[in-house]
């Protein structure tokens, strides 16, 4: 994600510095050269990198980061003296651009030229950003993130504990079937300890897993109890939360799968 990045701030005129592991240029002399400094680590090892460098900034100087957390990085951030903006690109690093791709921004400590210069960077790329609070975006991040992995993670387990062979599958396979197998996919494809840390770490996935634990036994009993009164109740009630997205989500998986079919 930090190349990404690199290259952004390369197509806005910014010399950029790189510091990483295999790189002769240290993270503390990089800390003391650079105008923006940007820490983007993994998200176990962030907090540790920000208290590292943190006694080395000046009040002149924009510290940010591009964790999926923000609560503990920005508190860590807030121990030095510079500028604070804590970013989440809500991507990962193979998108061929940010057009239409959101980064949250946290605002923590900065002036509003700092804020809107950044901004118009991000802007200037075609990206959206969602202006928020650490503790407002990690809650959300709980959701987003944490339900959406803890939910694809356990239909992985799911199918492997039943035995299932994805490739007979594929003959019995629906557009819907195939949309969320290829979502399973993608998540294993990649590294697991981005996944822990997201789950593991933020706070609030604990609640939300609570409230998803209840909903399974809840939707459990009514299918056992073979009563298609209790299940319409049960859809309708959340039919009538999602409301108008309703459509929304319908309109966008059949452009999706119109697009599976065609490709």
């Amino acid at each position: 994600m930090g190349r990404l990045f690199a290259r952004v701030f390369e197509r806005a005129g910014y010399d950029v510095l790189i510091s990483g592991r295999s790189t002769p240029l240290t993270k503390t002399t990089l800390a003391e050269q650079c105008e923006i400094v940007i820490v983007s680590v993994p998200i176990h090892e962030t907090v540790t990198v920000i208290n590292e460098i943190t006694p080395l900034l000046t009040k002149d100087q924009l510290l940010c980061d591009l964790t999926s957390l923000k609560v503990k990085p920005i508190d860590a951030m807030k121990k030095s003296r510079a500028k604070i903006i804590g970013l989440h690109p809500m991507f990962g690093p193979t998108v061929k651009s940010l057009q239409r791709q959101t980064i949250i921004v946290c605002p923590e400590r900065c002036d509003n030229q700092t804020l809107n210069n950044l901004l118009t960077i991000f802007r200037n790329e075609g990206a959206q950003c969602t202006m928020t609070t650490p503790e407002k975006h990690d809650r959300a991040m709980a959701v987003v993130q944490g339900l959406t992995h803890f939910v694809t993670l356990c239909m992985a387990e799911t199918i492997r504990r039943l035995g299932i062979d994805i490739e007979q599958t594929k003959s019995f396979t629906s557009p819907v079937y195939q949309i969320e197998l290829g979502l399973v996919g993608r998540l294993l494809s990649q590294d697991a300890d981005l996944y822990g840390s997201i789950l593991q770490e933020n706070p609030f996935v604990s609640d939300v897993l609570k409230a998803c634990k209840g909903s399974i036994n809840d939707l459990q009993d009514i299918i056992v109890s073979g009563d298609p009164r209790k299940f319409n109740e049960f859809f309708e009630l959340n039919t009538r939360h999602f409301g108008d997205y309703c459509a929304e989500g319908l309109a966008t998986t059949d452009d999706l799968i119109e697009y599976m079919v065609n490709r």
